[in-house]
């Protein structure tokens, strides 16, 4: 009897282990700095290369908001600061995206050159705005270290998008029949 009570909560622990993959997997959750709009966007993209170009946007789409936000100084906004770090954080991590999909088109040996053409060409607006964000920004102690992480992940992307130059093969040339 003994036996088969071990064998029974051996039985009993290998059919819970099993189980929990599954029931931990599921949908991809969706980046908390995208809204459900871009989310639904990224997904329906399909291919990395479509992704890379919709995520060198998204950061766009935040560097603008936040040079709108530098533009428009009211002293009496409360959630200015917060709404600062957001931006700044959501620009970060399309970025982040965007160079991790690099390293998974070059992986996987994709096509992502519209992609890396497209981050390649942001990447050099970005850098010297967020670089001059830290020299000379307003209320620079507010959003700092935020602002670093910034520099630093479009630091690594230029990185991805070189890296990615070099790797990717050259596209087919296309030659006319005789």
């Amino acid at each position: 009897m003994r036996g088969m009570t071990t064998t029974g909560a051996l039985f009993l622990l290998a059919a819970t282990l099993a189980g929990a993959p599954a029931a931990m997997s599921g949908p991809p959750q969706k980046k908390d700095y995208l809204s459900d709009a871009e989310a639904d966007k990224i997904r329906d993209a399909g291919f990395t290369g479509p992704r890379i170009v919709l995520f060198a946007g998204f950061a766009a789409d935040r560097i603008k908001k936040l040079q709108y936000e530098f533009a428009h100084i009211d002293p009496t906004d409360d959630k200015r600061t917060e709404r600062l770090n957001s931006l700044i954080n959501g620009y970060a991590g399309c970025i982040d995206d965007a160079a991790d999909l690099i390293d998974l088109g070059i992986e996987r040996q994709q096509d992502i050159r519209e992609g890396v053409k497209v981050l390649q060409a942001k990447l050099k607006e970005f850098l010297p705005y967020l670089q001059d964000l830290s020299a000379n920004g307003a209320e620079r102690d507010t959003y700092k270290d935020n602002l670093d992480d910034a520099i630093e992940a479009t630091q690594d992307a230029a990185k991805s998008v070189d890296k990615a130059s070099k790797e990717m093969a050259p596209p087919p040339v296309r030659r006319k029949p005789s």
